[in-house]
């Protein structure tokens, strides 16, 4: 494991399942993170709202709501009634309805900070968006960061072969011991296969999340 070879057949047997795509496509990953794309408001706003609604769903159960949302949003606007009735849950409604009004100056300050650090913390301060859910979204927003879900610190945990770690996995609180772990995990296979952390991530958690890696 955690060889250039071992992660690009992982990479090829996803896109041969047809598996290979996240809010973008793998290919779309991978260029955004190459050459970030600035998004429009709406756009932004848009890519929240993927983050927001993606939390305790499939992947694609979440395409699926996502899609329905914003069509609806962008037909008549964010009316929370109209929302609700689409998707039942309030707090992640709300979320959304917030950052649609606010869209342009929640935009325009995001893209207005000088560093990928100082824009993962502004995104993890939106509603509803917490410290892990801001990885996710600066990575789809094209920030070359990685997602710390529960998948990663396992292999983060695994590729360290430190048994103590693995009682330090948690969701909710990021370890700093299983961090560097990740980090070190991402670092040699960035080395090894001349690729983004951001692209390593999503390929990694999507082996993790069809059954390709077992951890």
């Amino acid at each position: 494991m955690f060889t250039a070879d071992w992660f690009n057949g992982l990479d090829t047997r996803i896109r041969e399942m047809g598996m290979d795509s996240d809010a973008q496509s793998f290919d779309e990953i991978k260029q955004n993170l190459s050459a970030r794309h600035v998004c429009t408001p709406d756009e932004f706003a848009t890519a929240c709202a993927y983050v927001i609604l993606a939390g305790g769903f499939s992947q694609k159960t979440a395409k699926k709501i996502h899609a329905k949302i914003m069509d609806c949003v962008y037909a008549h606007g964010a009316d929370f009634d109209e929302l609700i009735a689409l998707f039942n849950n309030k707090n992640k409604i709300n979320a959304i309805c917030k950052i649609w009004a606010n869209r342009a100056d929640l935009c325009r300050a995001y893209y207005e900070l000088a560093d990928t650090d100082a824009r993962v913390e502004y995104l993890s301060k939106l509603p509803h968006i917490g410290k892990i859910t801001a990885n996710h979204l600066a990575r789809n927003l094209g920030e070359d960061v990685v997602k710390y879900d529960i998948w990663i610190q396992r292999l983060g945990v695994c590729f360290a072969d430190d048994d103590a770690l693995r009682d330090k996995i948690d969701n909710g609180k990021l370890d700093a011991a299983v961090k560097r772990a990740c980090d070190d995990m991402f670092a040699t296979l960035r080395d090894a296969t001349g690729l983004p952390r951001g692209y390593i991530d999503v390929v990694l958690w999507k082996a993790c999340q069809i059954g390709l890696i077992k951890v």
